[in-house]
């Protein structure tokens, strides 16, 4: 037991965690914060599933959302002796008391009590705290008191190739796979997320059929972009000189409602990109680099590098001035919003036509 009720790792990640549980070493507290919300969701249900046997789970499984309970109802249940079962777990989501956001919670926390209950924890209770945030509030005095008494995992976006592994095996589980190039394809259209990819891939093994593959050509005919992706297909258009390609990406996008000045701050947002990942590239480093340093996903700063290229770096402080002219004309009613995209649009093109390549 004294195994168990060991302090949590600061080091640890959530991959070291769950391997513990082949151990029987469960810790009392775990704290779980990140973006990637679909792992994290798949972590807690396989410490569920490696803490409590199937016939115990629906006595001993507590689930509350701390927007709307109060979180001493979640504690007060973890301090509760579990009923036909060794031990419980108790799993809070909405901890956004312990972020610096602003708390959208209905329901009103008295902190105290887990700061009570973190000095000395039940010995029959996991009691996990998850939050959807990149970071915690280090500054706030429970964060501190968890990061000494509880196990505290991040989970991050993962990178390329823990990607593509996982996507794999979600597709194995559905009975299909992906031909060669059909999973950079999926993710080039719906962005990295394991929400929006496991999505897909359930939408996509139901339509190719089970021991099917599925191809580029599935992907474009079932999936549809995201306004962030038709942006970047919008630049792409022009930066291979093709103008009214990017045009028809645009009057689809307005199509859709998309505000003007929402689209120019994207495409503004996409040369900033590439403009970034642009200049250090041009100082040798990699793109795992450049991600960390800019706070982007590994799959974004890639696909803004090859972009980019096609670029010189002037052209992208140009076109980057002229955006930011551009939005004020737009919010000060001195130009149409859609005549002015449309214009932006083909002076990029003519500029790069007129450079004799893209850029």
């Amino acid at each position: 037991m004294e195994e168990n009720r060991r302090k949590g790792d600061e080091g640890m990640d959530y991959k070291t965690a769950a391997r513990e549980w082949s151990r029987g070493v469960f810790r009392p507290i775990y704290v779980l914060y990140g973006t990637e919300t679909r792992i994290m969701g798949e972590w807690v249900d396989h410490l569920v599933s490696s803490a409590l046997d199937a016939e115990s789970r629906p006595f001993a499984l507590s689930r509350y959302d701390l927007t709307e309970t109060p979180l001493e109802a979640a504690v007060e249940d973890a301090e509760t002796l579990p009923f036909l079962s060794a031990r419980k777990v108790v799993v809070a989501d909405g901890a956004h008391f312990l972020t610096a956001a602003k708390d959208p919670s209905r329901a009103e926390h008295r902190v105290e009590a887990l700061q009570r209950y973190a000095a000395a924890p039940a010995e029959h209770a996991i009691l996990v705290l998850m939050v959807a945030a990149e970071k915690l509030d280090e500054r706030k005095t429970i964060v501190k008191t968890l990061k000494n008494a509880a196990v505290v995992l991040q989970f991050a976006p993962l990178g390329p190739a823990e990607l593509a592994q996982w996507a794999a095996k979600k597709a194995a589980a559905r009975g299909v796979s992906f031909a060669p190039g059909a999973l950079d394809a999926l993710v080039a259209r719906v962005g990295p997320s394991c929400a929006a990819l496991a999505g897909e891939i359930e939408k996509l093994a139901l339509y190719v059929g089970r021991g099917g593959e599925i191809g580029p050509e599935h992907i474009e005919e079932m999936t549809a972009r995201t306004t962030e992706q038709n942006v970047f297909r919008l630049v792409d258009e022009i930066a291979g000189l093709r103008p009214e390609r990017a045009m028809s990406i645009l009057h689809d996008l307005l199509q859709e409602k998309e505000e003007p000045i929402l689209l120019a701050a994207l495409i503004a947002r996409q040369f900033r990109m590439m403009l970034s990942v642009k200049a250090l590239e041009e100082q040798g480093l990699p793109y795992a680099q450049i991600a960390a340093k800019l706070g982007a996903k590994p799959f974004a700063v890639k696909q803004a590098g090859e972009l980019a290229r096609r670029f010189r770096r002037q052209t992208l402080e140009r076109m980057l001035a002229e955006l930011a002219d551009l939005d004020y004309a737009m919010k000060t009613g001195a130009v149409d919003k859609v005549l002015g995209l449309e214009l932006f649009i083909l002076r990029l093109a003519a500029a790069a036509a007129a450079a004799g390549r893209p850029g």
